[in-house]
């Protein structure tokens, strides 16, 4: 004989609002705990996000600490620079007589066309004066043109290694030979070998030079000499100043002013 199916239990209306209030607390406890993991979770993002911004902020100020401190560091070192020898006014290489009754000052890179230009249409004519007794001409390097590369300052250095190691008349002729020899602005730039080998045909010995341009024995110096002609308003190069006063006419006209 076949049983019947067992019929399921009823429950009573107060068993069935009982589980219906279970059901809703398991439902709040639910969103509840997800509720406070979300609050838990945006509190770790905000505070991760504080710790970036505060971890940026504190790298900005060391980074800006930082240069100042080196600005500091690299203006005690400027302040403490050597000088070379035989330099005029603490930058200069002065061709002629304190005492003759013109001056002419000349600011000048190397590097600079310009300035190989005047230089070729003025320096026969200029030495001349000079020897005379007319004029002291003053050459002031500098670098100007540092963002085209190292040439600038390297020479630069380098004409302050061979007036300090073998005189004016040496450096002099450094000086014309860096002009003669002049690198074009946009090729390659010569390197330290270079720059030691046209100071010895100048004059000067090797042994006396070469570790002064290898290892930029002035650099502090070249970069004094930028501060000194910035100070004394000069923007670009050749700037020459007749008397202590800028003189804009033609290289002529400037051999001219001094027979």
């Amino acid at each position: 004989m076949a049983s019947s199916p067992k019929k399921k239990p009823t429950r009573s209306r107060a068993e069935e609002k009982a589980a219906q209030q279970a059901r809703r607390e398991a439902r709040r406890e639910k969103a509840a705990r997800q509720a406070e993991a979300l609050r838990l979770e945006q509190a770790r993002r905000k505070r991760n996000e504080r710790l970036i911004v505060g971890g940026i902020v504190l790298a900005v100020v060391l980074a800006i600490g930082g240069v100042f401190w080196y600005q500091d560091h690299r203006a005690d070192q400027r302040a403490n620079a050597p000088v070379p020898e035989n330099t005029t006014d603490g930058f200069a290489l002065a061709v002629g007589d304190e005492s003759a009754p013109r001056t002419v000052e000349i600011y000048e890179d190397f590097l600079c066309p310009a300035c190989g230009n005047f230089e070729r249409a003025t320096a026969e004519g200029l030495a001349e004066a000079a020897e005379a007794g007319r004029v002291q001409v003053r050459y002031y390097p500098f670098e100007l043109l540092g963002r085209l590369g190292d040439y600038s300052k390297r020479s630069a250095n380098a004409f302050g290694v061979v007036l300090d190691a073998a005189g004016p008349e040496v450096a002099k002729e450094f000086h014309d030979l860096l002009f003669e020899e002049q690198p074009d602005e946009g090729g390659d730039m010569p390197d330290d070998d270079w720059l030691v080998d046209l100071a010895v045909e100048a004059g000067a010995e090797e042994s006396e030079v070469r570790d002064g341009i290898e290892d930029m024995e002035f650099e502090l110096w070249v970069e004094n000499a930028n501060e000194h002609a910035f100070d004394q308003g000069i923007q670009s190069t050749p700037t020459v100043l007749l008397d202590g006063e800028p003189f804009t006419g033609q290289p002529d006209e400037l051999l001219a002013e001094l027979q």
